[in-house]
């Protein structure tokens, strides 16, 4: 059957009971399966928290495993937030009950304050603006398809600033000498750059990114984060992003959430990961080390 939208819930998630490791670091501990967050990481109500997820849970089938089992997070205005956790952890889910390709069986999901479920999706697109792992542009230009990014913004035809604002993005991405050409004649790298060219042309408040450099070489990577931190910062909007190298994520992010058994199981800022961290939730002997004044993971 057909899962209905979820309604807003009450008041602010707090975190379950547990030993307290340090106020420095607002850190919670708790036994596998329970989620952990900072003191800060929570806002009480009336906050300035942008994207507001709270008890989230959600099944692909009635009698199916739950694959999210209390999703809690919050990201502010100017923010970049980093999704991390082993594949098959449910990063790809989460982004799909943002996005409202797949509806919550239980929990809220607000933008500033405003519950998304109840949203249409012409109206939730023009908060939220995605580039996923699979990329398809059909036979288009580059041009046409990062315009196809305002679609949420016109009626029957692009207008002067619609193509304006493409023609903007274009020029800061570096796709300009592009414009005239067939995606499908690009390499995976230039097509990720239109992916993320055509997010940033439907003006977001929230640019979701999924494993965003996988098919980028260095050069083009330091591009994508350089443009995500600028839409960031002085576009104030949030930037929530999975990321498989975690060095990567670490030079990229203001805010870490860490998920495992369906839970946020840490939720901190760059300083306050750790080792103890990184071990439990990849199952894997990681060393956090400090290079040339810059934090590293070490295998």
């Amino acid at each position: 059957p057909q899962r209905q939208p979820v309604a807003a819930a009450g008041g602010s998630a707090v975190p379950q009971s547990g030993q307290r490791l340090g106020a420095a670091g607002g850190r919670y501990h708790l036994p596998a399966g329970r989620a952990v967050f900072p003191d800060h990481h929570l806002r009480q109500k009336g906050g300035d928290a942008m994207l507001t997820v709270e008890h989230l849970t959600y099944r692909y089938s009635r009698r199916g495993a739950p694959v999210l089992r209390g999703v809690d997070l919050t990201l502010e205005s100017g923010e970049i937030g980093i999704l991390l956790g082993c594949n098959g952890a449910g990063k790809t889910t989460l982004f799909k009950n943002l996005l409202g390709i797949c509806t919550p069986d239980s929990g809220s999901i607000r933008f500033d304050g405003q519950e998304l479920t109840a949203l249409s999706h012409r109206r939730r697109a023009q908060y939220i603006a995605y580039v996923p792992q699979d990329i398809r542009f059909g036979e288009l230009t580059v041009f046409d398809s990062v315009l196809l990014g305002r679609l949420s913004r016109f009626g029957l035809q692009a207008g002067p600033a619609d193509r304006a604002a493409a023609a903007r993005v274009l020029a800061d991405m570096g796709l300009a000498p592009l414009a005239a050409r067939s995606v499908a004649e690009l390499s995976g790298g230039e097509r990720q750059k239109v992916a993320i060219a055509r997010a940033l042309a439907q003006e977001p408040r929230l640019l979701v990114l999924d494993e965003p450099t996988g098919n980028l070489d260095v050069s083009n990577e330091h591009l994508l984060m350089r443009e995500a931190k600028k839409a960031a910062q002085e576009r104030h909007i949030a930037v929530l992003s999975s990321l498989h190298d975690l060095n990567r994520a670490l030079a990229f992010g203001d805010r870490f959430f860490f998920l495992k058994d369906g839970v946020i199981r840490y939720a901190v800022t760059r300083d306050a990961v750790t080792e103890d961290m990184l071990c439990d939730v990849f199952g894997a002997a990681l060393r956090l080390r400090e290079v040339d004044g810059t934090r590293v993971v070490l295998h």
